[in-house]
């Protein structure tokens, strides 16, 4: 245009670009949705094994309710605390790609909601499909605050697996006679072990085999089916502290999908299900079961997996498959045979189920398993001990006297109380909240799988590790024998990792790591740590916030098995983490004028006791000279009024009200 300005080449191809990126997500825009529902968070009367408690329940429901959206859905869920309980909410398995302030775990990306607090958790679901879940993320309290997250694939995109004729969701969990936060208060308070639940559960019900089970029935969970069709089971696990063997009577199930990514599909008689992961199968009714017996039913069982030198839950709950139109009765249904299920510590079974996991790996969904490693960490995984110093009857329950504690890499995780770490690394105030420092490898090296060392006791701190924006991690999961070798499912927030590898023993990195799988492993947000093994995973930091990782059976957190990542912003607008939304429940840290601006320093070992920050000498300006314009724009209109005279009558002289009118959009820019 004549006389115009003139776009320059770089600043035309960054225009084209722009709008090539929104002509591209037009037809997924138009189709997402946003999706709203609404918690109110309730105590509610709940009988089982004729035990009437009243418990922490979403809108009067155990379980919770099911959510459902779509690929690429915005969610919103509006949280009401009614309880006398701080509570907070974890969208297990969603990446939370920059909405990091929705993640959920309590001191960790957000304070807790207090009693008649509300909180709106609001983000999108981006590239993910299949089954995933919620559960409270503070204390125990998703012993009964939880429930399904169904993310189905976009409109017109079809299943990689033959469409079933139904798909019904299954939530296993446990069910505690008594209040499952009196049980962890008096574990803490002893330094032993907690007791164990009473009881598990298939979408909240113990099923005939309990004592005083319903006699009616009405406490067992029935899949009514037809013969020849083919049914979509959606399992979760959501017990507290249990790895679960499942199976169905008589029936061989598909495995098609395994923490919302789709795997290759293999058949199986016994299902490994680890607390926080989630399994996704085909199950077919046989039409021979039905033509056999008309009015069939076929127990579905479900009994622990474990290695613990302690007690546990060692029951087995069932639920039934019925085929024909009529209800079977509770004395029938005790009397089902069961499926035949491993024993209780049989590792190989559960290695060679493991074993058959592979990414689907095709043109639609490849697995962009990362080739190259920017930074490699070894971590053991583990029980230890603490000193007993505060003493219950004169003693600590814990082994030889002292307090059961577990840690990674003998760091014992503390949670923060002045800020959650989202907040402190968004505000960039990390003194008195968290170190910088978590060793990339152990402090000790000794036999991890043989004899335990002489000192089991370990450290504690707030310790996290800063990782640059994009940065590829490998991590080695190393199981120790310290206080007895057990399988540990460690869940990764915010993030879906690879599984590249395990294996038995002590990890050989010079051997192992030749064996790697870097073509179709298995995606994952939970994997188990195999008892007395490793497991090697493999992630993109590729989401800018603070991201914990722990151990998903909940008195191994709450003693201390868990460590964060710190992932700090990258250089464009979509790669950095977004402020906070007004109404995100925090401790406010003290603010001074002109707040420290930077980056969280990467460390390669176990450095510094403190946070190593970067600083960001053009933030750092920026924002010093916006506060110095701020005052003077102020000092500047009040010096105006006053000499004008328009101190009092801005709203009725003209020249005056200009003069506002040009201050508003002065300052809304």
């Amino acid at each position: 245009m004549a006389g115009g300005r003139r776009l320059s080449p770089a600043c035309l191809l960054r225009r084209l670009t722009v709008a090539l990126v929104v002509l591209t997500a037009l037809p997924e825009l138009a189709a997402a949705r946003t999706r709203r529902y609404t918690f109110n968070v309730t105590m509610a009367t709940v009988t089982r094994l004729c035990v009437t408690k009243s418990v922490p329940t979403v809108n009067g429901r155990f379980p919770g309710p099911r959510l459902v959206v779509r690929e690429g859905d915005r969610l919103v869920v509006q949280v009401h605390n009614n309880i006398n309980s701080n509570v907070t909410f974890h969208w297990h398995g969603v990446r939370q790609l920059r909405s990091g302030w929705a993640d959920g775990p309590s001191y960790i990306t957000q304070c807790p909601i207090r009693p008649g607090q509300s909180y709106a958790y609001d983000f999108r679901i981006v590239g993910q499909r299949g089954t995933l879940w919620w559960h409270a993320h503070f204390s125990w309290l998703r012993a009964t605050l939880y429930g399904p997250l169904v993310i189905l694939p976009p409109r017109g995109v079809p299943y990689p697996f033959p469409k079933p004729h139904r798909q019904v969701t299954l939530m296993l969990g446990e069910w505690f006679n008594a209040d499952p936060e009196a049980v962890i208060k008096q574990a803490l308070q002893t330094g032993g072990a907690p007791n164990v639940s009473d009881a598990y559960t298939f979408n909240g019900l113990p099923g005939p085999t309990y004592n005083c089970s319903s006699a009616a029935g009405d406490d067992t969970f029935r899949l009514r089916v037809r013969p020849g069709r083919t049914y979509l089971l959606r399992l979760v696990n959501a017990a507290l502290n249990d790895e679960l063997f499942f199976a169905v009577a008589n029936h061989t199930l598909t495995v098609v999908q395994a923490d919302a990514s789709y795997v290759k599909p293999f058949a199986a008689a016994t299902l490994v299900i680890s607390p926080g992961q989630t399994m996704d199968v085909l199950l077919t009714a046989s039409a021979s079961a039905a033509a056999a017996a008309p009015s069939s039913a076929f127990a579905i069982a479900v009994a622990p997996y474990t290695n613990t030198v302690g007690t546990f839950d060692n029951t087995t709950a069932v639920a039934a498959v019925e085929y024909g139109p009529h209800q079977s009765a509770a004395a029938p249904l005790r009397s089902l045979p069961l499926p035949a299920l491993p024993r209780y510590n049989d590792t190989a079974a559960v290695a060679n189920f493991s074993a058959m996991f592979r990414s689907l790996a095709s043109a639609r969904y490849p697995a962009r398993v990362p080739r190259t490693v920017d930074r490699r960490f070894f971590f053991t995984v583990g029980l230890g001990a603490d000193p007993c110093r505060s003493r219950v009857n004169g003693t600590c329950q814990g082994p030889n006297g002292t307090r059961f504690a577990a840690s990674m890499n003998n760091v014992s995780f503390a949670m923060p109380r002045t800020a959650s770490l989202l907040q402190a690394h968004y505000q960039r105030r990390y003194s008195g909240v968290l170190a910088a420092n978590f060793p990339a490898v152990p402090p000790t090296r000794f036999d991890y799988t043989g004899a335990p060392p002489n000192n089991t006791f370990v450290t504690h701190g707030t310790r996290v590790v800063p990782l640059s924006f994009n940065t590829t991690v490998e991590v080695v999961l190393q199981d120790t024998s310290v206080l007895g070798a057990e399988s540990h499912p460690l869940h990764l927030h915010g993030y879906d990792f690879f599984v590249v590898g395990t294996g038995f023993g002590n990890y050989d990195a010079t051997n192992d790591t030749a064996r790697y799988n870097l073509v179709d492993p298995v995606q994952r947000n939970t994997v188990s740590v195999p008892t007395a093994g490793w497991v090697a995973i493999r992630f993109v930091a590729d989401n800018p916030g603070v991201w914990i990782m722990h151990c998903h059976l909940d008195v191994h957190l709450t003693w201390g098995l868990a460590m964060a990542w710190l992932v700090n912003d990258g250089p464009l607008p979509n790669q950095k983490l977004p402020p906070p939304p007004s109404d995100i429940p925090r401790v406010r840290l003290a603010i001074k004028m002109f707040p420290y601006v930077g980056y969280m320093r990467e460390e390669s070992s176990g450095g510094t006791s403190r946070p190593q920050p970067i600083l960001d000498p053009q933030l750092m300006i920026i924002r010093m000279f916006g506060s110095l314009l701020r005052w003077c724009s102020c000092i500047r209109g009040t010096l105006k009024h006053i000499l004008f005279g328009c101190w009092i009558s801005q709203y009725k002289r003209p020249a005056c009200r200009k003069d506002r009118r040009v201050r508003l959009r002065r300052d809304a820019r």
